[in-house]
């Protein structure tokens, strides 16, 4: 095990002496009771973790040895594993009870949870425990490998044991089960009604209901059966009943009943027992209430004759919160935590109806209890869950679609918060990760497909009771959060005041309302409008989006040139830290307040404008994205001043009722603090304080709006990405493409060679000579090598024509006309969906003349000129068919009118559907009409979601405090499912990747990646690859990039029955035919956030590779894992660490930003960057531990990479539309860590279309420059919305210069026509100059910038002529403001 860490708490204890709120941190999370230390007798506040494990209690606290006496009897000893505490103190409580009182035996106990099974000497320990153990109780054990270890464990001694009793878990632990002759060995394979629950078909938390009406309905029955084998069965019934009970007098009678039953030494002596206790399976539960309650009606009646509240909580204008909580911590008296929810709640003034099921499915007691069975109306304004679970089907199978009908019937705000469960509050405390990773995909991620929200951390759990205590101050979060999500429903539109707030990066005033794909300010505007018909107070609002564009960016107070945007509130010193309660703790990183961030020496500035009731704010930025010492910093730095004070505005001056924040994204939910389950000192939790968050974020970006969601508590709505369309081809390209077509019908003419020449000549002009090897203008070539010539740059050009650009930018509210979404349902049709029984369209037309697509493909891409041809014929056919359909649907406006109608008429005879129709014209004309139409049924379906819009429904709904109903995020290509936008993003159950699915195209990517680098590197595998494991494009692809990295180590995942991916085998080196790939691999920080257990998957199976015993030269990672141990001294296990990231609570290798803002020296300042901020590693061995630094061995394992790769996974994002490709991209890096200095080749994967390519980084960053940056068609699209657009422009130059930065491999020809489409053109140049001054002046700067840094050499006129543009804006900028 790791030796003894010791992990620092973020807030080093000195500096707490020094704060004026001094109860603010560590004891305010700690029981009221304990009395606090002040923070000055605190030197340090240190966390040693023991073992490295997130769990560190030990089982000690919960064995109980009898005491020995004279009376020398029996001792019967049990041993038991739970999933959760709340059955310690229950248990222990019985069994002291029975060794006082029991005249026939005593006895022995000893409880594990289950998670501290992880740790060996635990285990050891667990395992001598069952050598001389009479019974085993086992309950909720879901985690795969803990149950295989329990397994393990009892199975060895089974036979011997007298009883083994399991409770709902996994079938592989439940089939150990044993009483007398019941037994179910035969779990999943018997007809009897037990094993019919466990069934796969049922995909739901069915199972545990059904189980508990068979334990109700059971033992009646089996009551009246003779045989031994039904009394056995029913015992278990019992068994189960004493045990749903839970109470300490439930399992003394437990306890009597099966050792008196079973166990040898106590055969024969007459054991009474009484039978269980039964409690109400579902019902309402107060602690000062007389009973339980299953009527509402009831509870309501004596809820108002209660002394002990005021009427103001008694009466019917107070907001009404339903509480959801687990029957078995109400029965086992471990509902502390849960009283004093309830009681902060009715101390502010809420009424509370805290509703329980004993079951794993509240959906029928949500329905039952919450709403009003005759007006269908919900009795409560919002509803928190307090058991952390799904709604359906608790840690076991969830069934999301019923869980998403109830609450849509309920339609309030859904609050899922969390009671600690693996960790002690200490543990938790002190952890820089925050949650168990195994509680967040459990308790975080579930809830969250049921569109739960904020998941807070309420309670805590003590190391020697186990029994749960409120956190106080969270409680108080969480309480006033849910009272001010009910208050949303309560208040009239009038009176209700929002706060929208927009972003700006670089902070710079071209660059307010930055956001993805969306035009700002234009959206707000309809908004805006939307409300206030809606009957929002929006007072003064302009007459159009540009004029709002005007008062936000315009100080109008200003006299002369002024770089400030609109002030809205200037906020003194005093005042700010008034209303600030953390603001003392920010000066640790900025000083003393106001500094000089938002502030005008004097006060902190609120930069906006008020239109009635709606506050539009620009959110401040980082702060540090200008100082490059601070960009080194490996830890990032705290909010700054302005940031907290903007915050405390929106709070408590503005009073603002919600804040919405405003696309895709800002800097909040990136603030440092644990990565889940915030405490009070984590600083996204402090800063929204307690205002509802709505966010409005890009549908392609599940897993970036994941963390929103759990680290600023946001109700993220999406919208829609701007519609996609082909790039089509211009200048030289469409002169290539009709020299083509005359050669391909004249070729056989004597105008053959000529047209040839002509070809290869403007394929020169194009710079396509790069991609494509072209012979020496002169050359005698033959018919044969003509044909091969013409075929690869008419492959190179159908590439370009058929990439997919978003064009424009999308308004919020306006969806994509139907003809604007034909190149969508294009490319959703190329995909083959076996799943569904859907062939590709392109597929269906290459199988009418004899070929297999595939085939066409591979053909294609080597240049095979008949096979060019034959796929641009399907393409253009494919689109041809499309927008036939497309065109019968629309009317005049071009809006789809009632898809439904339409294609029942179309397809209602299928005599003249239009796309047979439309193919009978072509070579098609014999394409199969039944899979035709099941592939059009589809795209009908499709068609409607695309131009469905629900983005300013939905806000209105999250505003008027209803249920915005949950959906996944992603690509809509590949996953129609995201549409219709609107929804509440959520990713995926992080357990369930990668799938079989993406490791099937896995595999064929790594084979092409290995197979191109053999090519380019003389014939020899690559030893190490260096890849980047995003977020977004794991949950879209559900975990290709993850399949491939341990498709390179040669290993492959293994589900569970619950489909539950948490191990992995190693492929035998017969199979996997290559030698092992070693591997380094870049997690980002959001990755490491949403994965942490894919991380630790992808720890131990690089860790089992490099100790397996096999030759070095075909397994590569213990080749190097082997050198690195013996250079550093260090074992292997510790030598083959290979998975890395940020610090816990920081994003990004800061590289971004300082390109962005202009703020590095030189290369070598951005590679330290990139050492300093992802050298941390992931331990599977300790990963309680978080992430820790290991500088030494990422830079030798870096030192191996013979190439670096990453993907592209959607048609959207490509290389130069954000920054955070090159801001991880380590080629240039590894060429100065690597021994021989040679740079390593760069690789791109792209899987955007059906035909999958791996192109070198040069490659992919040319395309993607001759389709976005160069092409008329996508810059005319961004200009189309005005001064966003310019920014658009000028952020994709910026970002090419970010490649040359970071990897040198961008040609000098992009840079060069970038400068004569942008600036040697006098009519573009004017058009940018005026539309957004600020952004123009970044663009020109970033030529010259380019030019300075030695990455375009160009003519000395063309830099005099930006020096002269340079200055001119500078005066034009000036007099504007003036």
């Amino acid at each position: 095990m790791a030796s003894l860490l010791s992990s620092q708490f973020t807030l080093r204890a000195e500096r707490l002496s020094s704060l004026p709120n001094k109860h603010f941190f560590l004891h305010s999370f700690l029981p009221r009771k304990s009395s606090s230390p002040s923070a000055r007798s605190v030197p340090r506040v240190k966390c040693v973790v023991g073992n490295g494990l997130f769990t560190q209690t030990t089982p000690e606290v919960r064995r109980i040895v009898p005491e020995r006496d004279d009376r020398n009897l029996p001792t019967v000893k049990i041993v038991y594993v739970v999933l959760e505490a709340q059955y310690q103190s229950s248990l222990s409580a019985a069994v002291r009870a029975l060794n006082k009182s029991s005249k026939v035996a005593s006895f022995e106990v000893v409880g594990y949870l289950v998670e501290e099974l992880r740790d060996e000497n635990t285990y050891e320990t667990f395992c001598r425990d069952l050598e001389d153990a009479n019974i085993f109780i086992g309950s909720l054990i879901f985690v795969e490998e803990l149950a295989l270890k329990v397994k393990t464990a009892v199975e060895k001694e089974r036979d011997r044991l007298d009883a083994v009793l399991v409770f709902p878990s996994m079938p592989e632990v439940m089939r150990l089960n044993k009483l007398g002759s019941f037994s179910m060995s035969q779990l999943g394979q018997s007809k009897s009604p037990f094993f019919q629950l466990f069934k796969r078909k049922k995909q739901s938390a069915g199972f545990a209901d059904s189980m508990l009406k068979l334990v109700r309905t059971l033992p009646k029955v089996l009551k009246y059966l003779p045989s031994d084998k039904a009394q056995d069965a029913r015992l278990y019934i019992l068994s189960l009943q004493f045990w749903l009970g839970g109470s300490p007098d439930n399992l003394q009678n437990f306890l009597k009943m099966i050792s008196g039953s079973y166990v040898p030494a106590l055969k024969g002596t007459q054991i009474e027992y009484s039978d269980p206790v039964l409690y109400l399976d579902s019902g309402i539960w107060h602690p000062l209430a007389p009973c339980m309650y299953d009527d509402v009606k009831e509870y309501l009646n004596w809820y108002g004759t209660r002394k002990d509240v005021g009427e103001n909580v008694r009466g019917p204008n107070a907001p009404v919160i339903g509480l959801v909580l687990q029957r078995s911590h109400i029965v086992t008296g471990d509902e502390g935590h849960y009283v004093a929810v309830i009681m902060e709640l009715e101390a502010r003034g809420a009424k509370v109806i805290p509703i329980f099921a004993g079951g794993l499915d509240f959906s029928g007691p949500v329905e039952k209890l919450f709403i009003d069975p005759i007006t269908k109306k919900p009795f409560v304004n919002s509803v928190v869950s307090l058991t952390g679970f799904a709604l359906v089907g608790g840690p076991a199978r969830q069934d999301h679609p019923r869980a998403v009908e109830a609450l849509r019937k309920l339609n309030v705000p859904y609050i899922v918060a969390l009671p600690l469960v693996f960790q002690t509050t200490e543990e938790w405390l002190n952890s820089t990760l925050g949650l168990h990773p195994i509680q967040v995909a459990l308790q975080v991620a579930l809830p969250e497909l049921d569109g739960g929200m904020e998941p807070i951390v309420f309670a805590g759990r003590d190391p020697k009771s186990g029994k749960s205590h409120a956190l106080h101050k969270r409680v108080e979060q969480l309480c006033t959060r849910a009272i001010r999500w009910a208050e949303l429903k309560r208040k009239s539109k009038t009176e209700k005041k929002l706060a929208i707030t927009v972003f700006s990066f670089p902070p710079d005033k071209g660059n307010v309302g930055t956001a993805a794909y969306l035009n700002v300010f234009a959206s707000i505007y309809s908004v805006l409008k939307d409300l206030q018909r809606d009957g929002y107070n929006v007072e003064g609002l302009p007459e159009t989006a540009e004029a709002l564009i005007e008062d936000v960016i315009h100080d109008k107070e200003a006299q002369f040139s002024s770089p400030n945007l609109n002030v809205a509130y200037k906020m003194n010193v005093r005042e700010y830290q008034k209303l600030t309660s953390y603001a003392a703790a920010l000066e640790e990183n900025w000083g003393k307040p106001p500094g000089n961030l938002n502030s005008d020496g004097e006060n902190l500035l609120v930069y906006g404008k008020q239109y009635g009731n709606i506050f539009i704010g620009v959110q401040p930025t980082f702060g540090y994205e200008g100082d490059p010492m601070r960009l080194l910093f490996s830890k990032s730095a705290s909010p700054h001043h302005g940031f907290a004070a903007y915050y405390s505005f929106v709070e408590k001056i503005f009073q603002a009722d919600a804040v919405l924040h405003f696309g895709t994204h800002g800097s909040l939910e990136f603030m440092p603090g644990k990565q889940v389950g915030m405490s009070d000192v984590c600083y996204p939790d402090s800063l929204i304080g307690n205002i509802p968050n709505v966010y409005y974020y890009a549908a392609n970006n599940p897993s970036e709006a994941t963390i929103a969601k759990r680290r600023s508590y946001a109700n993220t709505i999406s919208y829609l990405t701007p519609p996609a369309e082909n790039a089509g081809l211009y200048k030289g390209l469409k002169q290539l493409s009709e020299l083509i077509s005359s050669y391909q019908s004249l070729k056989d003419t004597g105008r053959g060679p000529q047209i040839v020449s002509s070809i290869i000549s403007t394929a020169r002009q194009c710079n396509l000579d790069k991609d494509v090897e072209l012979p020496n203008e002169g050359d005698e070539i033959s018919a044969k090598e003509r044909d091969l010539v013409v075929g690869k740059v008419y492959s190179k050009i159908m590439e370009i024509e058929s990439r997919l650009l978003p064009c424009g930018l999308h308004v919020i509210g306006e969806p994509p006309s139907a003809m604007e979404a034909v190149a969508t349902l294009v490319n959703i049709a190329a995909l083959d969906r076996p799943e569904d029984g859907i062939s590709s369209l392109p597929a269906i037309l290459a199988e009418t003349v004899g070929r297999e697509i595939e085939d066409v493909y591979r053909g294609s891409n080597k240049g095979i000129l008949k096979d060019v041809e034959l796929l641009r014929q399907i393409t253009e056919a494919s689109r041809g068919a499309i927008s036939s359909f497309v065109e019968q649907t629309t009317n005049k406006k071009g809006q789809v009118v009632d898809v439904a109608d339409k294609l029942t008429s179309i397809l209602g005879f299928g005599i003249n559907e239009p796309w047979v129709q439309y193919l009978s014209t072509t070579k098609f004309y014999r394409a199969d009409r039944e899979k035709l139409r099941t592939l059009f049924e589809f795209l009908g379906e499709c068609l409607k979601l695309v131009v469905a819009d629900n983005e300013l429904g939905s806000l209105k709904q999250a505003l008027e405090g209803k249920y915005v109903e949950p959906g996944p995020g992603g690509d809509p290509i590949r996953n129609p499912k995201v549409l219709p936008t609107g929804k509440n993003i959520h990713a995926l159950d992080p357990q369930a990747i990668p799938t079989t699915a993406a490791m099937q195209s896995a595999k064929v990517v790594v084979d092409r990646l290995i197979e191109r680098q053999k090519v380019d590197n003389g014939g020899k595998y690559p030893e190490t690859v260096a890849l980047v494991l995003w977020g977004t494009d794991n949950i879209k692809t559900y975990g290709e990039s993850l399949a491939q990295v341990l498709w390179m180590i040669g290993v492959s995942p293994v589900a569970d029955t619950f489909g539950r991916v948490n191990r992995v085998e190693t492929v035998s080196l017969e199979e996997l035919g290559r030698p092992r790939i070693d591997v380094v691999v870049n997690c980002s920080g959001v990755f490491r956030d949403l994965f942490i257990n894919q991380m630790n998957l992808l720890d131990r199976a690089v860790k089992m590779v490099a100790e397996l015993d096999e030759p070095e030269e075909l397994n590569y990672v213990r080749k190097h894992a082997l050198e690195q141990a013996k250079t550093l001294g260090i074992d292997v296990r510790e030598a083959a660490t290979r998975v890395f990231s940020n610090a816990s609570g920081s994003y990004s290798s800061n590289i971004n930003l300082a390109v962005e803002n202009s703020s590095w020296n030189d290369e070598k300042q951005l590679q330290d960057m990139y050492l300093s901020r992802k050298s941390f590693a992931f331990d599977c061995d300790a990963p309680g531990a978080g992430m820790t630094e290991k500088r030494k061995v990422f830079e030798m394992a870096l030192s191996t990479a013979d190439a670096t790769f990453q993907n592209l996974d959607s048609s959207e994002i490509s290389l130069t539309d954000v920054s955070h490709y090159f801001d991880s991209d380590p080629t240039n890096l590894v060429q100065g860590l690597r021994k021989d200095g040679k740079k390593p080749s760069a690789y791109i994967a792209d899987t955007t279309t059906a035909n999958a390519q791996v192109r070198t980084l040069s490659e992919t960053v040319r395309l993607d420059a001759r389709t976005k940056l160069l092409n008329p068609k996508w810059y005319e699209g961004m200009m189309a919305s005005g001064y966003e657009g310019v920014r658009e422009i000028e952020k994709r130059l910026t970002n090419t210069v970010g490649w040359s930065a970071t990897s040198g491999q961008v040609d000098n020809w992009v840079y060069e026509e970038a400068n004569t489409t942008f600036i040697q053109d006098e009519e573009m140049l004017n058009r940018l100059m005026n539309t957004n001054p600020n952004s123009f002046r970044k663009l020109v700067q970033t030529f010259l910038e380019a030019n300075g840094r030695g990455y375009w050499e160009t003519s000395e006129q063309n830099i005099e002529k930006l020096r002269q543009l340079y200055s001119e804006v500078e005066d034009k900028i000036e007099g504007i403001d003036r």
